[in-house]
């Protein structure tokens, strides 16, 4: 049997953390091909039935990473998108899911290598917690 790969979407802001996340592939720094980014102009943009909809499709993980507090192209959408991550992470058990699934980081726009580990760190965490039971049903 092969090991388990899990699917990650990450939605990530335009400004910071989807500009380190081009800084790394530009330094040519690794990170596990499995965490499809999702650009969003705004973290405090995603709606959380977009994470929601991300579990329900098979997804294994879900990120929501943004510029650093205070520093937010928005003023306060990174504020924003902290709430609801929290509100999330308290309504995904009723799902099925674990609160752990979902993660929020904050990643400057030159922290290439921040972002390259952060990711392979999350594909290391959901290996652990092992494939979402949205993908468990599927198979059965």
């Amino acid at each position: 049997m092969t090991p388990f790969e899990p699917t990650i979407i990450a939605f990530v802001c335009n400004w910071c953390t989807y500009t380190a996340a081009d800084l790394a592939g530009t330094a040519r720094l690794s990170y596990p091909p499995n965490v499809r980014l999702i650009r969003v102009m705004c973290t405090g943009m995603v709606d959380p039935q977009y994470i929601l909809k991300a579990f329900l499709e098979g997804a294994d993980g879900v990120l929501v990473s943004g510029c650093h507090p205070g520093d937010c192209h928005y003023i306060n959408g990174n504020f924003k998108a902290r709430r609801r991550i929290k509100l999330i992470k308290e309504i995904l058990p009723q799902f099925g899911f674990e609160a752990a699934r979902l993660g929020l980081t904050w990643i400057g726009a030159s922290d290439g290598i921040q972002f390259a580990r952060i990711m392979r760190d999350l594909v290391e965490q959901v290996k652990q917690l092992g494939p979402s039971q949205v993908k468990l049903q599927k198979v059965i």
